[in-house]
């Protein structure tokens, strides 16, 4: 390969919701893949509040107010900032957000959010679209464009990779903590990649033992 030549980086598509810790820290590692592999993550929305309005009466009542009118506000916001303002903000007013939320541990507030829209630079109006079924249509394609490739058993983050023949291979996960770095993540990264394009092969899982490790 010559100087001239630039090597062409794989998409990695990404679907997140930001109230997510578990998503929040396999995006970390994501980041980290960026540095040491030949990727380009493209960042997209999804909403656990949607993966969930049928069965919230099944859920545990922390979730449930979770996942109700205040689990909308921080993906709305994405979304419109994402249609005003193009993709390349989504990535950017994402870390905003979890960095508040998760690591700085101050949950998905109203305050919060204005606090990440500033931060990247994106106006304050924005806030107004936390209540906003404006582009709920937009979320849900979103939204849906991610779980339909994994299926509905899942939940963020989903990712999404062109396998072998250039067919698309999407997976669940992984759910990782703390966030490998450097050639952990590289490791972690070349080791999922070969699971996931393997004909039939579907799940690795084992009991958690310890929640999210926020760097």
């Amino acid at each position: 390969m010559t100087d001239t030549q630039v090597r062409e980086k794989t998409p990695v598509d990404f679907w997140f919701d930001p109230l997510c810790p578990w998503a929040w820290m396999t995006s970390r590692w994501m980041l980290e893949v960026e540095k040491v592999r030949d990727v380009e993550v493209r960042w997209h929305v999804m909403s656990l509040a949607v993966l969930n309005e049928n069965k919230l009466d099944e859920l545990p009542e922390r979730y449930r107010e979770l996942l109700g009118p205040k689990g909308w506000a921080p993906v709305r916001v994405v979304i419109a900032a994402q249609q005003k303002f193009g993709e390349e903000v989504t990535g950017k007013l994402y870390t905003a957000l979890g960095t508040k939320i998760h690591n700085e541990d101050r949950g998905a507030t109203r305050e919060v959010i204005a606090d990440a829209l500033a931060e990247v630079g994106l106006p304050a109006e924005l806030l107004a679209y936390a209540d906003s079924d404006e582009y709920d249509e937009v979320l849900r394609d979103s939204h849906n464009d991610g779980i339909e490739r994994v299926g509905q058993e899942v939940g963020t983050p989903v990712i999404s990779v062109p396998g072998a023949d250039g067919e698309e291979v999407a997976f669940f996960g992984p759910v990782v903590t703390p966030a490998p770095r450097g050639e952990a993540a590289a490791r972690l990264w070349d080791g999922t990649l070969l699971v996931a394009s393997t004909p039939g092969f579907y799940e690795i899982k084992r009991t958690r033992t310890q929640g999210p490790i926020f760097e």
